[in-house]
């Protein structure tokens, strides 16, 4: 054997020695029975194809003057290479071993030796037989050959033009645009459009004039346009003094008479005076519908219901008839934290009613979001929130018995971060709600006079016509039920009508839904038990449904009006409907793809948004907007203490909005008790001024009394302009169409 021989033979059993990587691709499997598609040896630089390697050494020995056998040679292997397809394994590394043995064996023997093309062409025999057994025949991840070039041109395969091109580079503004496009466009963002649009429509005109018009009346908005601006304006300026407000003179814990929505108080902190309470608060009234959309929505999607049940269940919890006669509550109207943070709790812990509990999708950050949540519902007032606040801890309770029962069987339920997550958020929730208690039990520890009595309850207790009854405000059956509002004792509290399109959905959801048959029977119970707690005494009476709520529950007996808890059994009856319009949805999806051509698709589609639209036309409202009487001029220029007069529980609370300039202390105040030293200052100023009113209020620390002259007729205190003022000590001052007493 000659020198370049044994070079080869030695070059060949380096390259055969090669172990396989395991990464060949599927098309180097080598065609046995027709010697094609042969992958060469792996070598040490990674695989590219031998031609260009052969051509290399071509291209060498021309230019020495050399044409030898070896070239040759090499020329019949390329020719043999292109024709059996084997040249795409081959590393460049043995190329070039190949091509330098080539010359050596041109240099040693000066010319054409048939010897060394007989070898060389049992070289590339013994690499293809090597390639076919397996051995070296696969190539590191990435080092995958180009083909070699032929004079400069490409000669790679020409089916790479119809592949995909490649992913273009972005940059990073291309990034941030996409990533907005992506936001944009994301079943969240637009269903929280969607629900701050139809809130616009449905409550409009709401936002026409919103800085002199309030929604249905000027008498509790008034009171919670205050709320909202005296949250905001005393933690700015001295926290410390939130409960004493500057209302109910010299009354402590005056903030805590009524709902505060003391969660709205970042809102409250943007402008002053009266103009912009009344924005701020027809902007938080918009906003309080749209929530209460989004959230209904949010909850039926985490629970199963498609897009169009899950709107159909936000449109029917946000703008059900009865809630009309509620538009001047805003304590009632801002409860979309509620099925929200429902919404977040079920996420975080992985939970749905169609597909129930699935591990993999728990996320300890949407269960803790879900606690603050409902810890900032708590902060909007304790009428709807305490059944809340109690319906979360029965949750808890249930889940921890459950997960004793089975904790043989399922050992971790929860994940340590979530576990973590719900005792950090559940010790929030608990923490505000203490927090928050404290001022309420102060009051009916000061006030025995603020609890309510089952006498109270009874009252307001509605009877089972009231659940088919809507208020005067709805636009579709206002009229149409004047004659049985007339029927009921109070009917501002008792017209509970959820939409008749809501009783028709619901009822279809217990037989055709994507609900399970339990499910459906369970949130048909929940429906059932929320409207028996709503009808409070008038049900067997409340002694196994109210009363025991009543007479045990801590808190439960501040609840004056039986009927809000209507809230509950429309967000049950929605998600039953929600079940029902989601399986029709599913049906007409599967009529359409049956038919050929699709032409009734798109029809049938639209016929799925029928339920959705008759829910929202039912919810239709004719809700007077008055306007707001404007601010005397006294108010800005009058210090306090002070007393204004005439003075009443209606009269007091746009005096209450009035004072969002300066909130001078002043004995007017308006909420849902009236406390005794208010009572008696009212009656001991009829006969003012004389020296026992003036000494009345002299000892109560009053330093000015204002007399409104245009709203003294019809009132207790008319003629009282006509009284002298001589040896009382009083001095008296015409502001505009007031008159001040100055004591």
């Amino acid at each position: 054997m000659t020198t370049e021989q044994s070079d080869a033979a030695g070059g060949r059993a380096g390259s055969a020695s090669q172990p396989a990587t395991g990464d060949t691709p599927p098309d180097a499997t080598p065609d046995v029975g027709g010697g094609s598609d042969t992958a060469a040896p792996a070598g040490g630089d990674g695989g590219i194809d031998t031609d260009g390697a052969d051509h290399a050494g071509m291209d060498k020995a021309r230019t020495n003057g050399r044409a030898d056998t070896s070239g040759k040679a090499s020329r019949d292997d390329e020719a043999g290479t292109d024709k059996n397809g084997t040249a795409s394994g081959m590393t460049r590394g043995h190329a070039e071993a190949r091509t330098a043995e080539a010359s050596k064996a041109e240099i040693a023997s000066g010319g054409t030796d048939g010897k060394a093309e007989t070898d060389t062409k049992a070289e590339a025999r013994d690499e293809a037989e090597a390639a076919r057994s397996g051995i070296g025949a696969t190539t590191k991840a990435g080092d995958v050959a180009t083909r070699g070039e032929k004079d400069g041109e490409d000669a790679g395969d020409p089916w790479t033009a119809f592949g995909p091109a490649p992913d273009p580079v972005l940059t990073r503004p291309r990034r941030a645009v996409r990533a907005v496009g992506r936001f944009v466009v994301h079943e969240w963002t637009l269903a929280a459009v969607a629900s701050l649009a139809l809130a616009v429509l449905m409550t409009w005109p709401t936002l026409r004039y919103p800085r002199y018009t309030l929604p249905q009346d000027y008498w509790d908005p008034s009171l919670q346009s205050w709320q909202l601006a005296w949250s905001g304006h005393i933690l700015l300026t001295d926290p410390g003094q939130l409960w004493s407000s500057n209302t109910f003179f010299p009354e402590p814990w005056s903030f805590a008479f009524s709902d505060t929505l003391l969660g709205y108080a970042p809102a409250g902190m943007i402008g002053a005076g009266p103009e912009d309470a009344l924005l701020r608060y027809n902007l938080m009234f918009v906003l309080a519908h749209a929530l209460a959309t989004f959230g209904a929505y949010a909850l039926a999607r985490q629970l199963g219901a498609g897009r169009i049940g899950g709107a159909v269940a936000g449109a029917s919890y946000a703008y059900a008839p009865w809630l009309l006669a509620q538009a001047g509550h805003l304590h009632i109207l801002s409860n979309g934290g509620i099925p929200l943070a429902l919404a977040m709790l079920a996420r975080g812990h992985g939970w749905s009613l169609r597909h129930g509990y699935r591990p993999r999708r728990r996320h300890a950050g949407w269960a803790f979001a879900g606690w603050l949540v409902a810890a900032w519902q708590l902060s909007l007032g304790f009428g709807i929130g305490l059944p809340f606040a109690y319906l979360l801890a029965g949750v808890v309770l249930l889940s921890a018995v459950v997960w004793f029962v089975r904790r043989r069987r399922v050992k971790r339920p929860f994940g340590r971060r979530l576990l973590l997550a719900d005792l950090l958020g559940g010790l929030v929730f608990a923490a505000v709600g203490a927090a928050l208690a404290v001022p309420y039990f102060k009051v009916a520890e000061l006030h025995p006079n603020a609890a309510r009595t089952l006498g109270d309850i009874q009252l307001y207790s509605p009877p089972a016509s009231g659940f088919f009854t809507a208020p005067a405000e709805s636009r579709i059956w206002g009229e149409l039920h004047e004659g049985a509002r007339a029927a009921l004792p109070w009917h501002p509290e008792m017209t509970l009508l959820p939409g008749f399109v809501l009783y028709a959905l619901a009822a279809g959801g217990l037989f055709f839904s994507v609900w399970r048959v339990r499910h459906r029977l369970f949130l048909l119970a929940g429906v059932l038990v929320t409207m028996a707690l709503a009808m409070g005494t008038r049900f067997l009476d409340g002694r196994f449904t109210y009363v025991p709520l009543f007479e045990h529950l801590p808190g439960w007996n501040g609840l004056r009006t039986p009927g809000r808890m209507m809230l509950w059994s429309t967000l049950l009856l929605g998600l039953l409907a929600a079940g029902a319009v989601t399986a029709f949805c599913a049906r007409v999806r599967e009529l359409a793809a049956e038919r050929v051509p699709p032409w009734p698709g798109p029809w049938l589609r639209l016929a799925t948004l029928v339920p959705l639209l008759l829910v929202v036309v039912e919810g239709l409202n004719v809700t007077p907007h008055p306007v707001v009487p404007r601010q005397p001029a006294v108010m800005r220029a009058v210090d306090g203490p002070m007393l204004v007069l005439p003075s009443s529980q209606n009269l007091d609370q746009p005096v209450m909005l009035w004072s969002t300039d300066r909130f001078q202390r002043m004995v007017n105040g308006g909420s849902g008790f009236t406390p005794d030293s208010q009572a008696q200052a009212r009656e001991a100023t009829v006969s003012f001024p004389d020296f026992a009113s003036v000494d009345y209020l002299r000892r109560r620390g009053v330093k000015n009394v204002v007399v409104l002259r245009d709203r003294l007729a019809g009132t207790p205190w008319e003629g009282m302009l006509d009284r002298p003022v001589d040896g009382l000590g009083v001095t008296r001052e015409e502001v505009g169409d007031a008159v001040v007493y100055r004591l």
